[in-house]
């Protein structure tokens, strides 16, 4: 199922539905709607308290786009009569693993990023404020001139998690979605060189584009195994598998909730894998520009557009 909140056009409150993909152009189950029309009372209205409301909110669901095509059809919305929002836009915790992928730490290495491998998962806060939907204008600000990016594979929580063990570590993930985590590459220069954790550089309005949806779990194949990939205005940049990671989902769950309880809503960025602007030699020609279309890829499963405009 491909989780997804989003805004009618023309309307003042997010919703939450499903996004019934169709060759004839994607299709929107609005939950909301569909609860209305099965006379089902007090359904979730939002991301957050859908998961938090568990199994039973999930199956219903489930139940809702399996037969969507067949008795709710008049209630769907075609794609472009909506905005896709970050499938989650006010999650308690939105944690990113840094120096994850192999790849991209001898990218790190050779720009003086980094001096070291760390010895365990480490992280920061990707704050809610940065984050912004599916096919979103994401303006570069003025002064700005190394916009680098970075897809990364985020984990989903679906259920309260302290002192997860590394063996059922999948069975709090409700799903995935991507992260596009922009970076200002001059300033997280500055910020290394000052001791400081890359979150002025990482935080800016809009440089966090998340989505377009939650894939649930159980639509994934394998998340060991999977294709994050970028390409800018259609040339492709980057293809790294999830092998690649160092830090593994039951690696990262286990370490972050021994002490800090994780909740339903809440967010792990496995982190950037390489090929980013920043670690190629003609760098300064790779950096993102006004005009350019970014999209970030789990490769066949679900792909995040972007488009960079330049501050007024």
């Amino acid at each position: 199922m491909r989780l997804i909140t989003f805004m009618r056009k023309g309307a003042q409150h997010p919703e939450i539905g499903a996004r019934l993909p169709h060759q004839a152009g994607d299709r929107i189950l609005p939950f909301a709607d569909c609860a209305k029309l099965k006379k089902v009372a007090n359904f979730p209205s939002s991301m957050k308290e859908f998961l938090r409301a568990g199994d039973v909110a999930m199956n219903q669901a489930k139940s809702w786009v399996s037969t969507a095509q067949e008795d709710a059809k008049e209630i769907l919305l075609s794609a472009d009569k909506i905005t896709y929002l970050p499938p989650i836009p006010d999650a308690d915790k939105f944690l990113c693993v840094g120096k994850n992928y192999r790849t991209h730490l001898e990218e790190l290495k050779r720009t003086n990023l980094i001096k070291e491998i760390p010895q365990e998962p480490t992280g920061f806060i990707k704050l809610n404020s940065c984050l912004a939907g599916h096919l979103t204008e994401v303006v570069r600000p003025k002064g700005i001139t190394r916009l680098d990016y970075e897809p990364e594979l985020v984990f989903v929580i679906g259920k309260r998690a302290l002192g997860a063990k590394k063996d059922e570590a999948l069975s709090y993930v409700a799903g995935v979605t991507i992260l596009n985590d922009l970076t200002c590459r001059d300033l997280q220069l500055r910020e290394v060189a000052s001791g400081s954790r890359f979150w002025t550089a990482k935080n800016a309005p809009g440089f966090g584009p998340l989505g377009p949806e939650i894939v649930t779990i159980d639509e994934i194949p394998n998340v060991y195994d999977l294709w994050m990939t970028c390409s800018v205005n259609g040339e492709e940049r980057m293809r790294v598998n999830t092998s690649d990671q160092i830090w593994k989902i039951s690696d990262i769950l286990e370490h972050f909730s021994r002490f800090i309880p994780i909740e339903p809503g809440d967010m792990f960025s496995t982190g950037a894998p390489g090929g980013v602007a920043v670690g190629k030699e003609n760098a300064e020609d790779l950096y993102l520009k006004p005009g350019d279309v970014v999209e970030c890829s789990i490769d066949g499963i679900s792909t995040l557009s972007t488009t960079i405009i330049d501050e007024a």
